[in-house]
């Protein structure tokens, strides 16, 4: 290293420049800092069960709960739509002609 080297080096340290906070910078991080550790609140009774209902824990359950009542009511929909078709052919074969 020559003389110009450490010339510079002392230059270049002297010129950095390190920029100063903006107002009320430790109050603004703490204030951040306690908004994301507080508990977060849900707006509606909706929205804390699909957060429950979301969870990894919960997902497999809530779908097998889902997936057997869609299988419940598909079946009640089923047997009603089978007994009124069964109905309509009843009163066809019994008065087929003054009913319809």
């Amino acid at each position: 290293m020559n003389s110009n080297d450490a010339k510079l080096s002392k230059l270049l340290r002297q010129s950095r420049v390190s920029p100063s906070l903006p107002p009320r910078f430790q109050e603004n991080v703490w204030r951040r800092i306690e908004d994301a550790e507080a508990p977060v609140k849900s707006e509606s009774w909706l929205d804390s069960l699909a957060a429950l209902i979301l969870r990894p824990k919960f997902a497999f359950a809530a779908a097998a709960i889902l997936l057997f009542a869609g299988g419940l009511l598909g079946t009640h929909e089923g047997s009603q739509i089978a007994r009124h078709d069964a109905q309509m052919r009843y009163v066809a074969a019994v008065a087929p002609n003054t009913l319809r």
